[in-house]
């Protein structure tokens, strides 16, 4: 198969793919979407049975506060009737105390249950506003469910359709190509086959070296970019390469290797000169 083919091939299969992960990626959303409305149905349960217990708690407490009452005035009615009763200061001071202290405490109990009281209709409020968001959440999930189904079942079958495509067209394509290809698309936001343009890589808009160009240009072989890793493919323009590559700031691939030795050799100098500080400062 000749290369422009190949290239042919590949540009098509670029596009499948390109659908094909973002299809897989829509679905592995969606449910996070169904999750997440789930998760707020349930904080909004748990919230509905915390109000329920504090509510339960303050109607407890409204009635045992209620029930003191009761005896509070029972006791201050006694007290009083005793009165018309009494022969001594004694008795009256005694009496007159215990009067006092039952309308304090009939004062103190009104407060408190009157305090409960309030807490009682906070938190029934609460419990409507709840139950009504609950039935609301609870019905958009009933409806959202069906939805999510479907949805992913389509997806699902654009993805056969895809697949289908993508089986015929590697089906003479070199299978290790096609493994590095697929991953490059991933990484690479869908674009895995660029092209070069006056000596330089559309995909990471990088100069190539001279040989490095010239060997995309025969077209002979796939090559992958040394610096983005896309497979390459050659384009000519308008106003000649010349324009854009040139030839002194391209350099080769051995450029590559000399660029690494020369930021080794910058480093081994620091450390020199750093060691060479130290002995004149400890001296």
């Amino acid at each position: 198969m000749a290369m422009e083919q190949v290239f042919e091939k590949l540009r098509g299969l670029q596009d499948v793919l390109s659908q094909k992960i973002t299809l897989e990626q829509e679905i592995l959303e969606i449910p996070k979407l169904l999750t997440t409305q789930e998760e707020m149905l349930a904080r909004l349960k748990k919230s509905f049975i915390d109000y329920n217990q504090g509510y339960e708690k303050a109607r407890a407490a409204e009635a045992e506060y209620r029930e003191l009452l009761a005896e509070a005035e029972m006791t201050h009615e006694k007290a009083e009737k005793n009165m018309d009763s009494i022969s001594t200061q004694r008795e009256y001071e005694a009496l007159d105390k215990e009067i006092k202290d039952a309308a304090e405490k009939e004062q103190q109990y009104r407060k408190d249950m009157q305090r409960e009281g309030r807490v009682m209709e906070e938190l029934d409020e609460h419990m409507k506003q709840t139950a009504d968001l609950i039935e609301r959440q609870e019905k958009e999930l009933a409806e959202y469910r069906p939805g999510v189904e479907a949805d992913i079942a389509e997806k699902e079958r654009q993805i056969k359709v895809l697949e289908e495509e993508e089986h015929e067209l590697t089906r003479d394509l070199d299978p290790e190509v096609l493994f590095k290809f697929e991953r490059i698309i991933r990484n690479k936001m869908g674009r895995g086959i660029v092209a070069i343009r006056g000596g330089v890589c559309t995909g990471c808009h990088m100069i190539l070296p001279i040989q490095f160009a010239n060997e995309v240009r025969l077209g002979e072989k796939i090559v992958f970019c040394p610096y983005c890793s896309r497979i390459l493919f050659y384009e000519e323009i308008e106003d000649g390469e010349e324009e854009f590559f040139d030839a002194e700031d391209a350099g080769s691939l051995s450029d590559l290797d000399d660029i690494e030795e020369e930021d080794e050799e910058e480093e081994e100098d620091e450390e020199e000169e750093e060691e060479k500080v130290n002995i004149d400062y400890e001296g």
